[in-house]
């Protein structure tokens, strides 16, 4: 008993010595993340949270040090400035129709495919998803093309005796014509986390519904669609996330025309950086982020309820 006590202190400190051992070498293989992280991310992070309180511009980039301190002003200026209204306007309307749209569009799909055999179901979903794959300069060309007046979409819609509009120079359409490219080439990715989710259901309770006399419409709206939320939550806040962030198609489309139309906030922060207001642009990527935030927020707690 002694001689058990007596190597107790030595065994502590053994594994003292192999944790501290353990965590250094972890922190080893960490720290190339940690150093990219905090140089490329973290520093920009609180440099432009900084630089969104003091009026700095393009001028005084050689003197960054001799800026003012101007508090909440920028965000003043930005939360009045009838263009960021505007384009607020545009990136809610943006959301409200792509959001749902393209989660509907997408569940329906993957309800589909999930019925079909491993083999044509991988290439309707490789087709599907080809569009998320593909560069969006390439996508938003081809699709400027088709929006023309005398592309596809006006030549399918005057078989049919519709006059097309001119989607991309009218104000009153512009914004419609980016959403529909938009939810076209978002809905692979959602549809992708859909099958996985509805694969992801065990086939027994399917059965032991059937067994209490639930038809496909009952088994869906009772079983798949509960046993789906965690899913439906994940895809609805990402899909928001990036709708809300919505820049690509306005930028190479119609950059923010015609008259505005199509200018979302991101795109009104890069035109903010673009013409040399560092600290407006900072004040209104800042909003942003808190807008993003609040609908993560409003769908956690929305869902939450439903699970």
């Amino acid at each position: 008993m002694v001689t058990s006590t007596a190597r107790r202190p030595g065994k502590t400190s053994s594994l003292a010595a192999q944790r501290r051992r353990s965590a250094l070498i972890a922190w080893v293989f960490v720290s190339p993340f940690v150093l990219t992280f905090g140089v490329f991310s973290l520093i920009p992070l609180v440099s432009s949270l900084a630089m969104s309180f003091t009026d700095l511009r393009a001028r005084d980039i050689r003197n960054p040090f001799n800026v003012n301190f101007v508090g909440f002003e920028n965000f003043v200026s930005v939360l009045t400035n009838e263009s960021f209204l505007r384009a607020l306007r545009n990136t809610l309307m943006f959301v409200v129709i792509g959001v749902p749209t393209t989660l509907f569009i997408a569940l329906v799909l993957a309800v589909l495919l999930n019925s079909l055999s491993r083999r044509v179901a991988t290439f309707f979903r490789v087709g599907y998803y080809t569009p998320v794959i593909t560069t969006i300069v390439a996508v938003a060309v081809v699709w400027r093309i088709m929006y023309q007046d005398t592309g596809v979409i006006n030549t399918m819609l005057g078989w049919i005796g519709i006059d097309g509009p001119n989607w991309l120079s009218d104000p009153n359409t512009a914004l419609l014509a980016i959403t529909i490219m938009a939810i076209w080439r978002n809905i692979g990715s959602s549809m992708v986390i859909f099958l996985a989710g509805l694969q992801s259901i065990p086939s027994d309770i399917n059965e032991a519904a059937s067994i209490d006399g639930a038809n496909a419409v009952q088994k869906f709206f009772r079983v798949t669609i509960p046993m789906m939320m965690p899913t439906i939550l994940l895809n609805t806040i990402l899909v928001t996330t990036g709708y809300m962030q919505f820049f690509d198609e306005p930028f190479v489309m119609t950059n923010g025309g015609p008259l505005e139309s199509t200018t979302s906030i991101a795109l009104q922060v890069y035109n903010q950086f673009k013409y040399g207001n560092y600290s407006v642009g900072a004040a209104g990527a800042y909003i942003l982020f808190v807008l993003v935030g609040i609908l993560a927020l409003i769908q956690f707690r929305f869902f939450r309820q439903r699970t």
